[in-house]
This record gives structure tokens, C-alpha cells and sequence, in this order.
């Protein structure tokens, strides 16, 4: 296991964080890190703590969308056959559901489409086209994909069928010749927030069409509105929330930023997931043991469930297992999944998705076992600056994942390949913050036949004959780019704190309000000095560490901890005084909830 290497944050102002802790009341740890969250003023504050609805963007500022919705409204007007097409992932069959499911109110000569990863591979498939040729599709909407896809829509036009694109992926130098590109990355697009998730655009697309018919804007202020109006704004409203669980999903799990427009919609995605989620998601949960309240139980304004969803929750328990139709069998199961409101299909759909979700992690176990092995015992392996490794019997649908892994026991750029249908080498790859994968793989273009992803990850594939010398080029690229010396993990860390003076129950109250939590707005990480165990410590679940903490130099309660993979801490933290690296959350356990200190790292010192 690397050392980690700790980071305090310094990408703020003191005097932002004095003039902001005086205008809200609160002490500097709060204030700090709101700060550094980009929160200045009370009214950015009052933005942060309140979402609203009407904070989201006018969709109709995004590029190509008055085209995109005169194209939808011509295909509902003279009942043409519609596919909406996405990816495999979560992010894809999210989208789709959300898209079809609205339209499919408007329109039911409509059907949707998900590629084969084996088969067709990630993106807009000459299959699909073929198939929406012969069904009679003459418009198709491509969510969370398509951005480069030029000559797959010349191909379409070719056979009379448009498409409408929506993507948030990095456009290519040559746009493709559709109806509409929505894609807040396109540099002619003036759209104000750049980091939607794929079904955030189809979000974008139902909120302008409905937007539209109502006759009023979601941005727009109620109080500037006439009654009429004002009722016109709040059915809209109404309408729109029952897709944001869907939305709340696709965020979490396809980890774009928690930031602006992202936040809102998750903030509100949630809501409505913890009051009346859908079937699917209820059903899908059942197999993360997460249960509902008896109605008998149920007080006004408590969660549906026995605990409340956080983003945490649909990261690790919602998105694994809807992404493992796709990696194992067919993703059309996710998105059936999410649309149906039959419990009982929504049970059946549930219980063989998380068979898939099983058999996926054996198949990575697997796999990341094999690697690991191969990078342990070949020493000039293992002394690269990179990590690129093909198997022609490791599962195309884990390779994103076993990528994952190697890097986080590593720490270094990772492509992981497989063989796939078409005799070709793909692979996914998973970068570290210090180097942009992306970019790295547009200087190997002439060795690739497809790639496409963004700073941190991507997809890639190749010809078997460009394997050797894509795999030095990238070497070569990975070595020239990266900061010399070993490359170690970073800890970025918000604030020191004193666990007897500061964890008070005003801030754990207040910390709360910061949720939800992910990419650019994470759960705050703090140290404490001159720690101790109180005696109890143990070894969890083999691999893990719990041990309650308590101030050397205080007199205060001990704070229970849990350290998960660091078992191996357990001699040393019997004997010796530390300091601590560690996040604030509530534990749920046995009907009971518990503020813990989830650690992320331990330095132990002689004093």
C-alpha cells in the first residue's frame, strides 16, 4: 500500500473566509470551507444551503436546442417512429428512460436502443442504424453519446433518418452533420454550466419541450409571474421532479461534479427518490438491504426508506448493480428496469440484475487478481510509468473496473484491453489527477482505431498489430508528462480540527446541509493531532480497522472510527499516539444512527 501524501488546501482567501464567517454567523471551519466551495457572499451561501429549481439554467440557451425541439415537435405532429438510443452504462440507460418515458406520453410509435458492448462497442453503431432502417425509425435521439459520430449520421441520413444528439462527452475537430448537437462542451455552445451528465442533457431536452407547451420558464421567478402563470409554472415544476431520481442516479454514478446545476438536480433527485421512488429502484435497493419503513412507522416528512439515500448510496449500491446488465448480458434490462412500474416485474428485473452484478464481480476479482500477479513478478513491468496489460479471456464489460483497481493499488495511468467480437484489442482506461489520459491518447490517434472519454477516463480501442508500440508510445508519453520522482496518492485536506472543541453539534448540523457530496463538493476531510485508541480496538470483516478515538490532551467521549482496509495499522495504533486523517459521517447500524469518523489515513509519532 502507497503512503499517502497530505495536502492542506490553500486555493482560498482569509479574508473571504472572516468576511463570509461574519455575514453568516458561523465559526471559520464552516466558513473556510464553504469558501472553498467557491461560496463568497451570503446570497451564494443562501444558493448553496437552498437549492431551487428555479436556479437551473434555461435549457434554451444550449446550442442547437430551438432546432432539436422543431424536430421533436414535427415527428409528435405527423406520428413518426422515434428511437431513443444511449449507452450501456448508467449514465446511457438513464437517459434513455427518461426520454422515452416522456415521449412515449407524446408519441407511442417509439421505441429505444441500447448497443451491444460486445458487439457494437461503446457509441453510435452502424447496427443500430441498420435496425432503426428496417423498424422505420426516421428520427433518432442519441443520449450520452454520439459527439463523434460523423460519419454513423451521414451514414443515417443516407437512409432518411435524422438524429438529435445529446452529449456531454469532448467533441472531436468536426461535429457530426445532425438535426441538433446538444453538448455544453461544444466551444460554439453558450450554455452557462459545462459538467451535465449525459441524462442531464436528456433532462434538458424534456424540461425545454414541456417548458414550451406550458408557456413558462423553470428559471423564471414566480413572484414576477401573473396567477395564471404562476399555476402554469407550478404544474411544470410538478412534472419535471418525477424525472429527477432518474437524473440523481446518472449523476452519482457517472461522477461529474456536484457543482451548480449538478447539485440542484441531485439535491432534488434525491427528495424524490427518499419520498416515492420508482419500482425498479426500490426493487434494486432490496438487494443493497436497504428496506422501507413500515407505513405504521412512517412519520410526516421521513424517508420512504428504513435510512436516507445519500449520493453514497446510489454510487455503491444502485449504480454497480444497473451497470452490470450491460457489462454481463443486456443492458435493455437496466432501462426496463428504471421504466416499469410493476412490482412485481420490477422484483423479477431486479433479482436477475443483481445476479449480473455477482457474476461481474468474480469476473473482476478475477481479473484484477491476474494483473496484480503479472505486475508483481516481472520486474520491468512493474517498474513503468505506466500500466497497459491486454488478456484476450479477461470480460470486456470489467476491464473500466479492473483498470480502477490497479490504479488505486499503484497509482499510475492504467489501459486495461481485452479481445472483443471484431478481433479488435479494447480497453478502458483510468488516469491519476497529475496526468490527462485523454489527451495522451489524441498524440497515439494514428495507432487507434477508436477513443473517446475525458481527463480521467476513457475508452479506447485498437488493432492487435499497434498494440506493442501503442503500448511505448503511451510509456514514452506517461514518462516526458508526469512530475519526476515516485508518484504518491494525495489526501486534500480542508481543515485541522480539534475533536473536543469543534465536533459540537452545531456543526455536525451544518455539515449536514453541504450534502450532497461528490466531485468538487466532497464530504470535507479534516486531521486531528495527538490521537489515541481508547483500548478497544479490532480487526473488522478481516480487513478492516475499528477503534474509537479520543484526544490525547481533552477530556472528551471517544469518537467511534472505522478504517476500512487498514487492518494492518491494528499493532501500532494499540500502542502509540497519532494523528488522524478522516471524514464526519453518520453510521447506520441495527436501527441506529451514530456520528463516526470514517479514516483515511493514519500517522503514527513518537510524541
Amino acid at each position: 500500500m502507497k503512503e499517502k501524501r497530505w495536502i492542506f488546501r490553500k486555493d482560498y482567501d482569509i479574508e473571504d473566509v472572516n468576511n463570509l464567517s461574519q455575514a453568516l454567523g458561523v465559526d471559520r471551519i464552516i466558513a473556510t470551507l464553504l469558501v472553498q466551495r467557491g461560496v463568497t457572499t451570503f446570497e451564494e451561501a443562501r444558493a448553496f444551503f437552498r437549492p431551487s429549481l428555479e436556479h437551473l439554467h434555461d435549457p434554451i440557451l444550449m446550442k442547437d436546442m430551438p432546432a432539436a425541439l422543431e424536430r421533436i415537435n414535427a415527428a409528435v405532429k405527423r406520428h413518426e417512429r422515434i428511437m431513443v438510443y444511449g449507452d450501456y452504462d448508467v449514465d446511457g440507460t438513464s437517459a434513455v428512460a427518461l426520454v422515452y418515458s416522456y415521449l412515449q406520453e407524446l408519441n407511442s410509435n417509439i421505441n429505444f436502443y441500447i448497443p451491444d458492448r460486445d458487439s457494437e462497442g461503446y457509441g453510435i453503431s452502424y447496427k443500430g442504424i441498420d435496425f432503426a432502417h428496417e423498424t422505420e425509425v426516421k428520427l433518432i435521439i442519441a443520449l450520452d453519446c454520439g459527439i463523434k459520430a460523423v460519419e454513423q449520421v451521414d451514414y443515417a441520413r443516407e437512409l432518411g433518418i435524422d438524429f438529435i444528439i445529446g452529449d456531454h462527452h469532448l467533441p472531436g475537430d468536426e461535429i457530426p452533420r445532425a438535426v441538433a448537437v446538444l453538448d455544453p462542451k461544444r466551444e460554439d455552445c453558450p450554455y452557462p454550466y459545462k459538467e451535465l451528465s449525459g441524462c442531464g442533457i436528456g433532462f434538458k431536452i424534456v424540461e425545454a419541450h414541456l417548458e414550451q407547451r406550458a408557456g413558462v420558464r423553470l428559471c423564471d421567478c414566480p413572484d414576477s409571474l401573473s396567477d395564471e402563470a404562476r399555476k402554469r409554472h407550478e404544474a411544470l415544476k410538478l412534472k419535471l421532479l418525477k424525472y429527477l431520481d432518474l437524473v440523481a442516479v446518472s449523476i452519482a454514478s457517472d461522477i461529474v461534479p456536484l457543482t451548480g446545476e449538478n447539485r440542484v438536480l441531485a439535491s432534488f433527485g434525491l427528495k424524490v427518490l427518499n419520498t416515492r421512488p420508482r419500482p425498479g429502484i426500490e426493487a434494486i435497493l432490496h438487494y443493497g438491504n436497504v428496506e422501507p419503513r413500515d407505513e405504521s412507522d412512517r412519520a410526516e416528512g421521513q424517508s420512504y426508506f428504513v435510512k436516507e439515500l445519500t449520493i453514497s448510496d446510489l454510487v455503491f449500491l444502485v449504480g454497480p448493480r444497473i451497470n452490470a446488465a450491460g457489462r454481463i448480458r443486456s443492458a435493455f434490462d437496466s432501462v426496463r428496469l428504471m421504466l416499469t412500474d410493476d412490482e412485481k416485474i420490477a422484483g423479477l428485473l431486479a433479482e436477475e440484475i443483481n445476479n449480473y452484478n455477482l457474476q461481474r464481480k468474480d469476473l473482476d476479482q478475477t481479473a484484477t487478481d491476474e494483473a496484480k500477479r503479472r505486475i508483481d513478478t516481472d520486474p520491468k513491468l512493474a517498474s513503468r510509468h505506466s500500466i497497459v496489460l491486454f488478456d484476450a479471456d479477461w470480460h470486456k464489460g470489467v476491464v473500466g473496473i479492473v483498470a480502477s483497481r490497479l490504479v488505486e493499488t499503484y497509482y499510475k495511468p492504467t489501459i486495461i484491453f481485452t479481445r472483443s467480437a471484431d478481433d479488435l484489442y479494447t480497453g478502458s482506461a483510468r488516469s491519476i489527477k497529475e496526468f490527462d489520459v485523454h489527451t495522451a491518447l489524441e498524440q497515439c490517434a494514428d495507432l487507434l482505431e477508436h477513443f473517446g472519454g475525458h481527463k480521467c477516463a476513457a475508452g479506447v480501442s485498437l488493432r492487435p498489430e499497434n498494440f506493442e508500440a501503442f503500448t511505448e508510445r503511451f510509456e514514452q508519453l506517461v514518462a516526458r508528462d508526469m512530475p519526476q520522482g515516485d508518484m504518491v496518492p494525495e489526501i486534500e485536506i480542508d481543515a485541522e480540527i480539534d475533536l473536543a472543541r469543534d465536533v459540537t453539534p452545531k456543526f455536525l448540523r451544518i455539515l449536514k446541509q453541504f450534502a450532497p457530496f461528490g466531485p468538487d463538493n466532497n464530504v470535507p476531510v479534516f486531521v486531528s493531532r495527538r490521537i489515541v485508541d481508547t483500548g478497544y480496538a479490532r480487526i473488522v470483516g478481516q480487513k478492516h480497522l475499528k477503534f474509537n478515538a479520543i484526544s490525547l490532551d481533552a477530556n472528551h467521549h471517544p469518537y467511534p472510527a472505522i478504517a476500512f482496509q487498514q487492518a494492518y495499522q491494528y499493532p501500532q495504533i494499540k500502542r502509540q499516539i497519532f494523528d488522524l486523517c478522516f471524514q464526519l459521517e453518520e453510521n447506520f447500524w441495527n436501527g441506529r444512527t451514530e456520528m463516526q469518523l470514517n479514516v483515511k489515513d493514519i500517522r503514527f509519532r513518537d510524541n
